[in-house]
Formats: C-alpha cells, structure tokens, sequence
C-alpha cells in the first residue's frame, strides 16, 4: 500500500518543524523531522512510502498534484501548523478531490489541539491524528490496508458521516530506541544541502535523542502539545549509532543538530554519551539545546567529544518574569552559564524573549542588559508568540491581551514571525521594534563584528554559515522602518 508523507508547500523557507513556524530571517530551514520519523515507522512495517517536502524541493501546488496523481497513495499525511493551517487544509482538501481513494489525515501541534475546529473546517479531510502520531499513522495504515474499523486507532480523530469522534488518546511512546534513525529516511527523500540551520556549520543534520522535557515554560509547544512533560530518552549507544550512521553515508555533513528540547535534563546520560563519542573518534561537530544550570565539567566534557555550539534559552534579564513563566533558572546562573561556556570554549546562541507576564520596557533594557554582558556568538532577540494549546496562549486570552485568532496572521504578509499580544504597558508593536533594535545595536557593533572577523579567521569552517546567514540577516538588520 502506498503512503505519502506531506511538507505542503507554504512560503519559501518556512519550517513547520520549528517550535515557532516561520520563515526565520537568517535563513534556517528546519527538515521535516517528526513527519520524516513517522515515515520511517511505515517503511519499517513494510510499505510503500515516499516523502515529499514541498517547501525544501519547491514545489507548486500544480506539480504537487501531478506527483501525488503518479504516486496514487491509499494514505496522505499532511503536516501543519497555526500559521499555515488554512493553506495546508485546503492543499489536503485538493490533494483528496485529484485522488479519491486516498485518506487524508493531518498532523501537527495545531491540529492536536483544535481537532473538532480542524475537521469541521473542511469536509474532505477524513482525520488527523493528536499528539505523537508515529505509531497513530502505523495503526491507521494496517486499519486502511485491513479494511477495519477506525475506531480501533487510539490518538486518532475522524469523520463518521456528519459526526466526528475522537478516539481515546495514545500513551507517549516508551521505547525510543525502536524507532527508525530519521537520518535513514533523509537519505533516502531528501538532500542535505537544501536545509540549513543559521548557527550550525553547514551543510548539517537534525536529529533527536529524547522526548518530551519536565520543565514548565508556560510558551513551550512540544512540551505542552507533542511530546508530554514526562522525558524519555533514546540509550547513549542508540545515539551514537545514528552519528556513526551520519558519519558515514552523509560524507559533506558537517554538523548535527540535536533537537531536543532539552538535551542535558540527565546530565549522566549527556556524560555516557559524550564518553562513547569520544570513544569512537567522532568527526562530526554537534550542537543542542540546554539550560542555564549546566555545569562547567560536562561543558568540557561535550566540547571534548564535539560540541560546537549550545542553544539556551534565557528569556529574561529580569527575575521576576523567569519565575511567572516558570523557568526555573536564575539571573546568577544565567551569568555564570555565558562565563563557564567560555572556559569550555563553546559557543552560545542565546535565546531572549519579549512580552512575557510582568513585562515593560524596563524589564527590556534588563534582557538586552544581559545579552551584551554575556556576548554570546549568536542572539535572537524574540518577541512572545503564543500557540494553541500552551499556557501561553490561555493567558492571553483570558486577559484579552490577544488581538486576533486568525491564525494566518500569525505571519507577516512576508511569512516572518508576527506578534500578537498587547500587554497593559508594552504593545505587540513596541515589542517588535524592540527586537529589531536589539538585533541592530547587538549585530552592528563594533566589538561584535571585529569578534566574528577573527572567527571566521581563526576558524575557516565558521565562514560558510556566518557569510550564508549574515546575507539572509543582513538585509532585516540594515532595515529601519518600524
């Protein structure tokens, strides 16, 4: 049986795989990495799968249709998200009215929470599947090729006529081991070179060791909506397989990006890892995302076994909104992370946020306060962007700070990240400007751009995805229309 996994075409360059869905003013294009893992689920069970990321291979409604028409799937599965999810709809209602025969399931953050709201929106979308849907779509497939009842298919919400039910949510998955490397199946869809992440050398690739993540940052979507509170890990040799996998058939990759929300929750797994890398002399650099209270030894610890690069979110130089949002980290850690992060010799992208609770613009000087204290090799200066199904997004409507539900507007026109939440003494504009100001007085300074001549001089690896990313950025820092 035939089964297709959709990237639907959007934008140019807009990742819905990233925890904000966007085009990214640096560049980046994030791979299909939870679609791509459920493919890789159904090849293992024996289908016939194919993978077509349209916004990677731009491709255009017109030849989408045709490629769908040639491949002539019995199962369609569609990605979305809340900025896209009008056009992904319709590309899937489309896709349904070329092909007949074909279920059409969506997938995705938006659609797991909004289910009844989705399916009532069009009636040529037979079903989406809630939350983490690798197994969901494996079950659906075996259901589909079987000829059985639907109602069999836990996580799944589906059409009966005019009547939609939802079946009894799936538990999180145990066992991550037992999934596919979704490095096999970008090798066999995919091509490398058309994606790339701002902060990583390049060309590079995204993989995960873990789900889930046990903090409680009230913004944080996958936690919230995906992949649940409670953190479960792929074994340190599992990992290290797949990098040994990557070294091997990827010969150009230069990188590996770990997309974890959380990569160091389990600081003695990070070390087993870090030891077994070390162990089989890895040649690839990697980078992941952590938190503030990482200690200095494991640091070295990474560095020594390839770590680049570590993505931490601070959010806030001010305490106060650390602890409404509930962080967890401390303004003192913060600091002391910028400071050990440079005896270790890793670089830092900082992640720093504006209009979370407690906000105002002297908070804001605290958080750019930060930045520059800090001097991190890479900044993103973000305004709030809330999502359903957070706590984010619940507060913001309950206090009548968001301006709209039209999820379409949560880009601009452009595709670029929109914000949407006026808060009593900072408007979603003043927010805006804020961070583009940021991002001009951080970027543009003196101290910083002599600092990356003497990278890129130093370390002649750092120059392809400095130039490439400073060329996408350079022409949002050199703009000054607010």
């Amino acid at each position: 049986m035939n089964v297709l996994f959709l990237n639907p075409p959007f934008f140019d360059n807009f990742s819905r795989s990233q925890r904000s869905p966007a085009v990214t003013k640096s560049g980046t294009l994030y791979y299909p990495i939870w679609l791509s893992l459920a493919a890789g689920v159904l090849m293992k069970e024996g289908f016939n799968v194919c993978l077509v990321d349209a916004v990677a291979q731009r491709i255009n409604n017109k030849n989408l249709i045709k490629k769908i028409k040639e491949f002539n799937p019995k199962l369609l599965v569609v990605d979305t998200s809340t900025p896209s999810i009008y056009n992904d709809i319709n590309i899937a209602a489309e896709c349904k009215k070329n092909v007949p025969n074909c279920f059409v399931v969506l997938v995705g953050p938006h659609v797991s929470v909004l289910a009844e709201e989705t399916l009532e929106n069009n009636m040529e979308i037979d079903a989406l599947a809630r939350g983490e849907y690798d197994y969901t779509i494996r079950d659906l497939a075996v259901v589909i090729k079987k000829r059985k009842m639907l109602e069999s298919v836990e996580g799944l919400s589906f059409r009966r006529g005019m009547k939609i039910i939802h079946n009894p949510q799936r538990s999180k998955i145990q066992n991550l081991d037992a999934l596919p490397f979704v490095s096999r199946v970008y090798k066999q869809f995919l091509d490398v070179k058309k994606y790339f992440f701002a902060a990583a050398n390049y060309p590079e690739v995204q993989i995960f060791t873990a789900r889930g993540c046990p903090f409680n940052c009230f913004f944080c979507v996958y936690p919230q909506v995906m992949h649940g509170n409670a953190y479960r890990v792929r074994s340190p040799d599992n990992v290290v397989e797949e990098f040994d996998f990557i070294a091997r058939n990827f010969p150009s990759v230069k990188e590996v990006v770990i997309e974890d929300d959380t990569f160091t929750v389990d600081q003695r797994r990070v070390e087993s890892i870090c030891d077994k890398l070390i162990k089989k002399k890895n040649r690839l650099f990697w980078n992941a995302n952590v938190r503030a209270d990482l200690d200095i030894g494991l640091m070295r610890k990474m560095k020594e076994a390839g770590c680049r690069l570590v993505i931490t979110g601070f959010e806030s130089g001010e305490q106060k909104i650390l602890n409404n949002i509930g962080k967890g980290i401390t303004i003192e850690q913060s600091e002391e992370f910028f400071q050990n992060a440079r005896k270790a010799k890793l670089l830092v992208h900082a992640a720093l946020m504006a209009g979370n609770p407690g906000e105002d613009k002297k908070t804001l000087e605290k958080t750019f306060s930060l930045a520059k204290k800090g001097f991190p090799d890479t900044v993103q200066f973000f305004p709030l962007i809330v999502y359903p199904g957070t706590k984010a997004f619940q507060w913001a409507q309950k206090n009548n700070f968001l301006k709209t539900v039209d999820y379409q507007q949560w880009v601009t026109k452009e595709g670029l990240h929109n914000c949407l939440v006026d808060l009593p003494d900072i408007s979603a504009q003043d927010m805006v400007n804020w961070c583009n100001d940021s991002r001009r007085k951080y970027y543009l300074n003196l101290k910083y751009i002599f600092y990356k001549i003497f990278q890129m001089v130093r370390y002649p690896r750092e120059i392809k995805r400095t130039v490439k990313a400073g060329l996408k950025f350079s022409k949002h820092l050199l703009t000054f229309k607010k």
